[in-house]
């Protein structure tokens, strides 16, 4: 178990701020290298939960309208699931949103 600062097993739970958790993790060269390498990955699954949201659908609606099951659009969103192209285009139809991708 990970504790704060130089805390033992007997000291008091003293939680830190995430940003600040965040900050110092990104000054690890492997870390930061980790999280650069999935931002693409959590850049989509973030549109597609942020539009669910705005759509007022829960997941298992989503999946309704995309005629799949609740619990793939849930491997999607935790970020286990590595979706088609397809799958993403059926995402966005339910959604009523346009899929673009990229390469810079």
């Amino acid at each position: 178990m990970l504790y704060h600062n130089n805390m033992s097993k007997k000291d008091k739970f003293n939680p830190i701020p995430f940003k600040d958790f965040f900050d110092k993790a990104m000054k690890d060269p492997e870390i930061k290298a980790e999280y650069d390498r999935l931002g693409p990955e959590y850049e989509i699954i973030e549109a597609i939960i942020k539009k669910r949201i705005e759509k007022n659908l829960s997941q298992k609606q989503l999946a309704e309208k995309m005629g799949t099951k609740q619990s793939a659009l849930s491997r999607l969103e935790s970020g286990t699931y590595n979706p088609s192209l397809a799958f993403l285009k059926k995402v966005a139809t339910a959604l009523d949103a346009k899929l673009s991708i990229s390469i810079k």
